[in-house]
């Protein structure tokens, strides 16, 4: 049964079908979260209690999920809202190849262009250890910015157990995309034209079966007509088994004949290439995809050419023989146009430059890994586009997994059971590991590892640019070096025994693949920071760590200080740090003094937060309670509060309970960076911006039980200014209001509520009101005319608004079960606050010519419950479309790692 447009499955609302087949039924949606496109492919409702077909949905999921490439389509999610399963892809718009084939053959420098873009992306597919088993040019979209191959709903991943009875298969083959299903019950799978001999006669395909399907693709882009094909499925099968196809050459210039799109045949060697592809016995085809890639650019390069689809010089252009002398003169007066166009353009931009958009940074946390008790150990891939754990069963015993950052499955890497810790090759392609006191290597798809040397007890590695592997060795040895081919390991550095180091661990390559740094440990928590360089034994001392020590993009170092994360810039032709450290995160988890954080040379960070498991996160929502994005922030966090322009969020950080105090942070809300504003040494609570947003107050109690109103700049700079709070007893700052500048603090210990105004030059603290009755959390309107409150006692709080000019007069605004932490909005026409049942409620206010309160009606609930009037679970702008909440841990959660995408926002103070 088809989805009816607004049908939801999750966040993703169904917009229009986009296709449909036996496999299943494709839509465009919207993702109501992220405010996106996508498509939406779903199972029929008749097959979804298959079982056999059920697991082969699920294996698509995985299959397409453990594949990342430029030039494949993207899966974002997956998911099962009712009785229905769905994939959630990229959506991609544009023509599918065989469209643009119905209008004839390819020009050489297009087929070449998707030849090698389809290669680079089946190399991709098989290097982890998935075939496509249905290539053919109905599974390639043409977009602006590239070809994608599409739906893998007919792969399947090597090792992943499972087969589909008989006679659901032939359903199976019939996907959106297939046009015809021709298919032999229970042992063909894929479209007859494109398939393998040894596809056809039942056998087993591999990765080979892919390359035949590809060079039917470039036969069929080159000269317009299949390489094979037939008047019945007997005929075409018996021309796939014996026969060959005509020559691509004889092909081509007949397709020529009749069109435009061709001239003078195919490039030179795509005859040959395409030949070895078609190979009828595997063993003698082309074997990897990868070098039909690497033939393709050869192609193009020799035919003068562009792999990227650009036309070589005019001087090619008119040496070709197809080209007659009366073409060839006007081609030479519009390249010489073009070019003076292009370098004038060029001289223009250098002159007056556009100004670059920056790019957007993404901040996000990873899911927990089902089946799974623990994560820890984040490694970026050099390329950024990996994140690598280590995760642990129930046991103990951890196992590699990989994720994608475009997507939302991390999945185990064969063969890499047991590991404790690894790291990435240069080229993000494999990883290396010591086990079984060994080094070793192997590809992220897994397979076999590969022994580069025994290891001599060692733990820790770095992979150089230049091939080079450094380990740390025993715990009182020097770094070792050894290529990453194999060899023998030979020693790197010494130990400086008059710095009192007694060993050398965490080693860590430069991208020049020459200088490194390591820690020079000293038999407690803090180390020596060195700089050595390979042919070297010396090194040079730069300071100390924490823990281990990674080098950012930029010239920073990363290193620990206690818990705090940090940077700090390197002169590396000096060989000395400059300037001050600057705090990334204080929270970090630190785990036998090594530090889970990980930065790669593209710019993006990953750590593990301490105890994040027992924490929350901070994250905006509108006024539906939809979530914005993805949260914010992580860990002990409580008190949000939004500035006045909407860019930045004040909140606190605690290392203890929530709520209990702790340093004041602001959160920019554009650049993704979060600042640490105060050092009070954990006794910072309820911060509170200035009208105009350049200061922010808060409140501190010490232990013995002083208290303080503290006032500081929003930008860091200088130290807080202090008043002295007496009689006050365990203040909380409500309100920073904009009349008069009031500073509005209530006592937890007696319920009244005060005032100060710095500014005024009145700086001690005055009682507000008189009230037999307590009021907490107070805000003043925005005119100055009413005083918004909580009164009552336990189980019985209600919001009350009480007049602070003309008449006197109090009004209650909520209704039972009570409510929390109310606040003025639009101007001070509405009122919001959070009701006892967790709903956030909104109230109508009107005060022309007096005060009148509307009926309260629910928005959305809370996600953090009300703890009492101390609680800072919420907050919202001032137009009252925006919230900001603190959202409690789940039960099961278990470590999660921080992914922030561009580390330069960290440490760029703009």
């Amino acid at each position: 049964m088809s989805l009816d447009a607004g049908t939801r499955l999750g966040p993703y609302e169904i917009i229009a079908p986009l296709g449909a087949g036996g496999m299943g039924e494709v839509y465009r949606a919207k993702d109501t979260r992220l405010g996106r496109d996508v498509a939406v492919k779903v199972l029929p409702q008749h097959l979804s209690a298959n079982l056999d077909i059920r697991t082969r949905f699920e294996r698509e999921a995985k299959t397409v999920s453990s594949l990342n490439h430029p030039n494949i389509c993207t899966l974002f999610d997956v998911g099962r809202e009712g009785d229905i399963d769905y994939l959630v892809m990229e959506l991609i718009e544009g023509d599918t190849l065989a469209t643009r084939l119905a209008r004839g053959p390819l020009p050489s420098a297009e087929m070449l262009k998707i030849g090698i873009q389809i290669a680079d992306a089946l190399d991709r597919a098989h290097r982890a250890q998935v075939i496509h088993r249905d290539l053919k040019p109905g599974n390639i979209m043409l977009t602006r910015s590239g070809a994608k191959l599409m739906d893998f709903g007919l792969a399947r991943a090597i090792g992943i157990a499972g087969g589909v009875s008989g006679e659901t298969m032939a359903a199976l083959t019939n996907t959106p995309t297939v046009a015809q299903a021709l298919t032999a019950e229970g042992t063909l799978v894929g479209t007859f034209q494109y398939m393998a001999p040894e596809q056809l006669e039942g056998g087993e395909a591999d990765n080979r079966s892919d390359i035949w399907a590809l060079g039917c693709v470039l036969y069929e882009m080159a000269t317009g007509r299949r390489a094979f094909d037939g008047r019945s499925q007997a005929s075409l099968i018996a021309a796939i088994l014996e026969r060959e196809p005509p020559p691509i050459s004889e092909a081509a210039s007949g397709a020529s004949s009749g069109s435009t799109t061709v001239s003078g045949g195919a490039p030179a060697g795509l005859a040959r290439l395409v030949r070895n592809c078609l190979a009828k016995d595997p063993e003698n085809r082309i074997q990897t995809a990868h070098d039909i890639r690497l033939q393709l650019e050869g192609i193009a390069e020799a035919a003068g050419l562009s792999s990227a689809g650009i036309v070589a010089p005019v001087s090619a252009i008119s040496a070709a023989p197809e080209i007659n002398a009366r073409r060839a003169a006007p081609q030479r007066l519009w390249w010489l146009i073009t070019t003076a166009l292009v370098l004038a353009a060029g001289l223009a931009g250098a002159l007056y430059p556009r100004p670059k958009s920056p790019e957007a940074t993404i901040r996000f946390r990873m899911d927990p890994i089902p089946g799974t008790m623990d994560v820890y150990w984040p490694r970026v891939s050099p390329d950024g586009r990996f994140l690598m754990v280590v995760a642990t069963d129930s046991t103990g015993k951890g196992q590699l997994f990989v994720r994608p950052m475009d997507q939302v499955a991390a999945l185990p890497i064969p063969g890499t059971s047991d590991v404790r810790r690894a790291y990435w090759s240069p080229d993000s392609r494999e990883i290396a590991f010591i086990r079984d006191a060994k080094i070793q290597r192997v590809a992220i798809g897994g397979g076999t590892p590969v022994i580069v040397c025994p290891a001599g007890g060692g733990a820790d590695l770095s992979w150089g640019p230049g091939g080079l592997i450094l380990m740390d060795g025993q715990p009182n040895d020097s770094l070792q070096v050894v290529p990453a081919g194999g060899g023998e390991l030979r020693a790197a550095t010494r130990i400086d025994r008059a710095a009192g180091e007694i060993g050398s661990a965490w080693p860590c390559f430069l991208p020049d693949g020459k200088h490194f740094l390591y820690i020079g440990t000293r038999g407690g928590p803090s180390g020596n920071i060195r700089l050595g360089q390979i042919g070297s034994l010396d090194s040079k001392l730069l300071g100390t760590s924490d823990g281990r020590v990674e080098y950012a993009p930029g010239g920073w170092l990363v290193f620990l200080r206690n818990k705090t994360l940090v940077a700090q810039k390197l002169d590396l032709s000096a060989g000395e740090l400059t300037g001050q450290p600057i705090t990334l995160t204080d929270d970090i988890s630190v785990g036998s003094g090594q530090g889970h954080f990980s930065v790669s040379p593209s710019g993006v960070l990953a750590f593990l937060p301490e105890n994040v498991a027992g924490a929350g996160v901070i994250a905006a929502f509108d006024r539906t309670g939809g979530m914005i994005g993805t949260p914010l922030l992580s860990g002990s966090v409580s008190n949000p509060e939004i500035a006045p322009d909407g860019t930045r969020l004040l909140y606190v950080r605690s290392t203890t309970s929530q709520g209990s105090g702790g340093e004041v942070h602001v959160f920019d809300l554009g650049r993704q960076t979060d600042t640490r504003l105060t050092f009070t040494g954990g006794t910072a609570s309820s911060p509170k911006w200035s009208p105009d947003g350049r200061r922010f107050g808060f409140t501190t109690l010490s232990p013995a039980g002083s208290a303080q109103l503290r006032i500081g700049s929003a930008d860091g700079l200088g130290a807080p200014d202090s008043i002295g709070l007496t009689g006050v007893g365990a203040p909380m700052l409500s309100q920073w209001a904009v009349n008069g500048s009031r500073l509005i603090l209530w006592s937890r210990g007696t319920g009244n509520t005060f005032q100060c105004s710095p500014d005024n030059g009145v700086r001690d603290v005055r009682v507000l009101v008189d009230s037999t009755l307590s009021l907490v959390q107070s805000q003043i309107s925005p005119d100055g005319r009413w005083l918004l409150g909580v009164r009552g006692g336990a189980g019985d709080w209600q919001i009350f608004v009480q007049s602070l000019t003309g008449p006197p007069g109090r009004w209650q605004i909520s209704r039972s079960p009570g409510g929390y932490l109310p606040r003025w909005a639009r101007g001070g026409r509405e009122i919001l606050y959070q009701g006892g049942d967790m709903q956030l409620m909104s109230v109508s206010i009107d005060t022309d010519g007096g005060f009148r309160a509307g009926t309260p009606r629910p928005l959305f609930r809370g996600l953090a419950p009300p703890f009492g009037p101390d609680a800072g679970t919420w907050t919202c702008d001032e137009s009252g479309e925006q919230f900001f909440q603190f959202i409690p841990p789940r039960n099961d959660a278990t470590n999660s790692i921080e992914v922030v995408s561009r580390f330069e926002t960290l440490v760029t103070r703009k």
